[in-house]
């Protein structure tokens, strides 16, 4: 028999694939669909029709609660850093190389959000991502325990009410060294959305910029193709970077990942600003020190 879900009548009318998306890991939204196995009102349909209140989507894969058994060497919860929680949201400091939920080459209980379940599901909560980093992003974020607080946050950051700040390493010095990206970017769709970034240079060196970053708008891989369409792509970016200057770059100073953090996240909750911060990790704050021991000239005896 298929799963059949009936969408509350106060449900917004999204694409099937959103609604789905909000209430299942994403890897298993995806196999339901390349497998022909979802119906909408009866008929099979693709994750771009509309689904609205009222309507009935039935699902003809089971959908496994249960963490799946860990062989091997994986991640684990124990990587987690709980910067914040109460009985609402989970405030993580992702490190560098996890991926926030599961893919084609991730196995649920390696992400994020599959440790996550790992310490919540039996405690009865559902934790529910509200936004994503790029597995190579370390750094802060909000998770929310439950699927009302989780269409909050969301509500939150499409309507920037969240203030998110990244530190990154971009190639060569920028000019000016403060200023705007609001090139459009390829959306869900392939057509070009409008995208804002803000940037300040904080420290520059011999070939590189240290800068602080802050998103308006939220899309995919957003900061990296902007600053990429600058001709000033992030250090170590291996899909719109300068492969020239990474490979250089990481024999010169040992960094194996995009320089990219999160370092803080604000919003306004339970009654005033909250802000949760993440430091900079071992391999960035050692990147930099490379750099900067490079540019102290040597005493000659």
């Amino acid at each position: 028999m298929p799963w059949e879900i009936i969408v509350p009548e106060n449900e917004q009318p999204k694409k099937l694939g959103n609604f789905l998306k909000k209430r299942f890991p994403i890897g298993y939204v995806r196999r339901l669909f390349r497998k022909n196995a979802v119906r909408l009102n009866g008929r099979r349909s693709a994750p771009t029709e509309t689904a609205g209140p009222g309507d009935r989507i039935q699902l003809f894969i089971p959908f496994d609660e249960k963490p799946r058994a860990r062989t091997g060497k994986t991640a684990s919860a124990d990587k987690l850093a709980i910067l914040f929680e109460d009985e609402h949201v989970i405030v993580v400091h992702k490190p560098a190389g996890v991926a926030v939920h599961e893919g084609k080459e991730v196995a649920r209980h390696q992400s994020l959000l599959g440790m996550l379940e790992a310490i919540y599901r039996p405690q009865g909560v559902i934790p529910k991502l509200v936004h994503r980093l790029d597995r190579e992003t370390s750094g802060v974020v909000v998770v929310a325990k439950g699927e009302k607080m989780a269409e909050e946050l969301e509500r939150r950051f499409e309507q920037s009410e969240v203030e998110k700040e990244y530190l990154a390493l971009v190639v060569g010095r920028l000019y000016p060294k403060e200023g705007r990206i609001s090139l459009p970017l390829p959306g869900r769709d392939g057509k070009p959305v409008s995208a804002l970034t803000l940037y300040r240079a904080e420290h520059e060196f011999a070939t590189t910029s240290l800068v602080r970053v802050k998103t308006e708008t939220g899309r995919m891989h957003q900061i990296r193709l902007h600053f990429a369409q600058l001709g000033h792509p992030l250090v170590m970016d291996s899909r719109h970077g300068d492969f020239a200057f990474n490979r250089q770059f990481r024999k010169a100073h040992g960094l194996r990942r995009l320089f990219l953090h999160a370092s803080s996240i604000a919003f306004h909750y339970k009654g005033k600003k909250q802000e949760w911060s993440a430091p900079l990790p071992d391999d960035l704050a050692r990147t930099l020190k490379s750099l900067e021991d490079l540019a102290v000239p040597t005493r000659r005896a």
